[in-house]
């Protein structure tokens, strides 16, 4: 069978269920779908992937456009104060030739030729003149707390330890954590990760200060030791910088509001025969004044795909696409479903309202579902709210809750719900799930969640599949299994048994939320 998702969601996804005589229907997992190949979906995909890359690499800051992309908004580094955050040397190696030190990186090489390491030095002595406010000397680190934070945040998940060598494909390396930051930087850095950058990938943990210190400890502690090189102050050079910065482009990304115009041509204006030179050039001139992206074959073959059409795909963005592609890019898959007590990928479209959702990836949900796990999840604040939707959207449902009238009985119902989560001929739910201040009886393993966020938190849709049949949802769940093959509850004296009805009154006790009272 097939659900389609409603007119409000604007994503023209089709749902899929599968059900059999034991399973009532629950939606097939992407990953068992299959299609044919062929060169007309290969064609679409890299133009796909094209698109996904001129966001990616901030083309549409230099060549303007009108699409509506959320992507296009993405920032990049702030400049106020960055000279109280980042060492010279690494700036000065960074601007020269960014992919040298983190292959694959965005930031593209924007000086060739003779005298570029010396352009690079000067716009980096200009860089490391825009001081802040001192940054506050960091509590003393414990290397060895901080190796621990370490692991139990899965920063693996996405780096190389800063004792474990080069970059990888997709995670970044840790040796140079020393020769980038600058004294005490780093603690402010991983307490608020996106404080001037607001689209960073790294993720906040929302870490306490003797956190922060003990986890910098343990990356300094490992890390190579700077170059101990002084920016140059002399006001030429760095008056020079200053004017080679504006002059190639780097308030572009680098500034919400550039103090100077910098002349490229537009979008529309880009035909596809100049694709393969400028800034796709595949052997670029020593005397080219274009940037230069560290781009694969493959990359460049992407962006021209991309560059052959009329490029109205960037005002076309969803949702789900968003989250299909920033999902990848956050690497939300190295977590989830690798380690124990973290929610399977799949499990996720479809089961979490939208609004509590993009709440909770975004830091500003203050509960915690599963307290007793010792790794956080991360908030990652710019990407929230199209993440929270997403995973509605791509499960066919809408990008907001759906409206969800309380039935003329709904407080009858809810008191039947009360009773069916407690002992006195019900099902006993408080033996793992606690409800609001009431804490779970019989506690063995780890408690179940807390109930009274339950409402506010799941689909109800997704609550009453859970129900009916968890194993069918999660076979690794602990939850028991309540209804026969028949969808009958065993508890006939309770609204005569009605699987449905029975599963409809817990639901309206949940839906009192932190208003619900204990069992009995």
């Amino acid at each position: 069978m097939a659900e389609f998702a409603g007119p409000a969601s604007g994503d023209a996804f089709v749902r899929l269920f599968w059900s059999n005589k034991e399973t009532p229907y629950n939606p097939i997992p992407n990953a068992q779908l299959q299609h044919a190949e062929s060169p007309e979906l290969a064609a679409s995909l890299l133009v796909h992937e094209g698109r996904d890359l001129f966001v990616e690499f901030r083309c549409a800051k230099c060549h303007s456009t009108s699409g509506t992309m959320p992507e296009l908004a993405m920032d990049a580094p702030a400049f106020a104060g960055i000279g109280s955050r980042r060492r010279f040397d690494w700036l000065a190696r960074w601007i020269d030739d960014p992919a040298s030190l983190r292959p694959g990186a965005h930031m593209p090489k924007l000086f060739q030729g003779e005298g570029a390491k010396e352009k690079a030095e000067a716009v980096a002595a200009y860089l490391a003149s825009l001081t802040a406010p001192a940054v506050p000397a960091p509590v003393a680190g414990d290397i060895e707390a901080g190796k621990v934070l370490y692991e139990k945040f899965h920063c693996v998940a996405c780096h190389v330890p800063p004792d474990g060598g080069d970059a990888e494909p997709g995670k970044i390396s840790q040796k140079l954590v020393r020769s980038k930051f600058s004294p005490g930087a780093l603690v402010s850095f991983l307490q608020n990760p996106a404080e001037h950058y607001a689209w960073i990938r790294m993720p906040n943990f929302r870490l306490n200060q003797n956190e922060a210190s003990s986890l910098a400890a343990y990356l300094e502690s490992a890390g190579e030791a700077p170059a101990e090189r002084q920016a140059p102050i002399d006001s030429a050079v760095v008056q020079r910088g200053r004017e080679l910065l504006e002059s190639v482009g780097c308030l572009q990304c680098h500034s919400a509001n550039p103090s100077k115009p910098f002349a490229t041509r537009a979008l529309a204006d880009l035909g596809s025969d100049v694709w393969a030179r400028g800034c796709l050039a595949e052997t670029p001139g020593t005397d080219s004044k274009s940037p230069v992206f560290a781009l694969t074959a493959d990359q460049r073959a992407a962006l021209k795909a991309f560059a052959a059409t009329d490029r109205s795909s960037l005002a076309r963005s969803t949702d789900a696409d968003f989250l299909d592609r920033h999902s990848r890019h956050l690497q939300c898959r190295e977590c989830h479903g690798k380690f124990e007590g973290f929610p399977t990928w799949d499990l996720l479209p479809g089961k979490l309202q939208p609004e509590w959702a993009a709440r909770f990836i975004g830091g500003k949900e203050s509960w915690k579902p599963r307290p007793w796990l010792e790794p956080r999840m991360p908030a990652f604040a710019a990407y929230a709210e199209h993440l929270g939707r997403g995973l509605a959207t791509i499960a066919g449902l809408p990008p907001t809750a759906s409206p969800d009238p309380a039935p003329a009985d709904s407080a009858e119902l809810a008191k039947i719900g009360q009773k069916l989560a407690g002992p006195n001929g019900g099902f006993t739910c408080v033996s793992c799930h606690g409800i609001g201040d009431f804490a779970a009886t019989q506690v063995f393993e780890a408690p179940g969640i807390n109930l009274a966020h339950s409402g506010g938190r799941l689909q109800k849709s997704y609550f009453k599949r859970w129900l009916r049949s968890p194993l069918s949802v999660d076979p690794s769940t602990k939850m028991p299994v309540y209804f026969d093959d028949e969808g009958k509850s065993p508890l006939a004296d309770v609204l005569e048994g009605d699987g449905p009805k029975t599963i409809g009154a817990i639901w309206e006790y949940l839906r009192l939320r932190e208003k619900m009272p204990k069992p009995e």
